[in-house]
């Protein structure tokens, strides 16, 4: 980044405009350069990269109070993935160095992340060529999920700040479209970091909240955490196990290839036979 570039910075999320960990990650975003605020208008939490065609695309712009300060931001009738695209083509005059995706409400790990859209946004904006940052925030108990008033962004914000400030200065390899950074939920700004890779399975879904006498009726597929530390072969190297039992910030790189890593000659011959 030259010396004569402000750098331009994005921030969303998918836990809607008014988080608290979107505006603690906004604080400290602003000494990096310009940030723009645009998130979705409600809670979009588990949509992944979605762009459903029931979104209307409304924007509208408020403002908005955090720590004595008041913001600028964005709503969009939308998923975050829809959030960067709106952003990009309806709001920001030109693009931006980096999205910055949370800071979320609850860790994403493991197979997790193709349900996140904190990590879909991120995504998002790799797929239109812009570097993506995805935050989040480890929670202590699952309620805090649905109330997360009392969980402290401050360390996760620094960390952010630290991983963007990275990002606008490095050039990353070309594998690298997205660094997902997990952060424990009892981290310091001294915690140690530590480059992971995703835990191949990590959550599962439970049976529905309760038994239902008629498919008519209302139900939650609801699922549990799992305990890292519990799971035989979880590797020590997984973004879970780094996270839950070394309790470092994960560091996690993504690349929008789902490809498989194999021998295709290997799998050829296999499906050949």
């Amino acid at each position: 980044m030259s010396k004569q570039h402000t750098p331009r910075i994005l921030l969303v999320n998918d836990d809607g405009l008014d988080s608290i960990g979107l505006w603690a990650a906004a604080q400290t975003l602003k000494d990096l350069g310009e940030v723009t605020v645009v998130a979705p208008s409600r809670q979009q939490s588990g949509v992944g990269r979605s762009c459903p065609t029931i979104s209307t695309g409304r924007i509208e712009e408020r403002e908005c109070a955090f720590d004595h300060s008041v913001w600028k931001g964005y709503a969009v009738d939308g998923t975050p993935a829809q959030v960067v695209q709106h952003a990009l083509l309806e709001i920001l005059p030109e693009p931006p160095d980096l999205v910055v995706s949370g800071i979320n409400i609850g860790e994403n790990v493991g197979d997790n992340i193709g349900l996140s859209g904190t990590v879909g946004a991120a995504l998002e904006a790799a797929s239109l060529g812009i570097a993506g940052l995805a935050m989040s925030l480890e929670v202590q108990h699952l309620r805090q999920l649905h109330d997360p008033n009392d969980l402290d962004f401050s360390v996760a914000a620094q960390f952010a700040r630290m991983f963007a400030e990275m990002m606008l200065s490095r050039k990353m390899p070309a594998d690298v479209d997205v660094l997902k950074v997990d952060v424990p939920h009892d981290a310091a700004v001294d915690t140690p970091w530590q480059i992971t890779r995703l835990a191949a399975r990590y959550h599962h879904f439970d049976a529905p909240l309760k038994p239902r006498s008629d498919w008519n009726q209302k139900a939650e597929t609801i699922f549990h955490r799992l305990d890292a530390s519990q799971q035989p072969g979880l590797p020590d190297d997984s973004d879970a196990y780094v996270l839950q039992v070394h309790r470092k910030v994960s560091v996690t790189p993504l690349t929008l290839d789902f490809s498989s890593r194999i021998d295709v000659n290997d799998l050829d011959s296999l499906m050949r036979k």
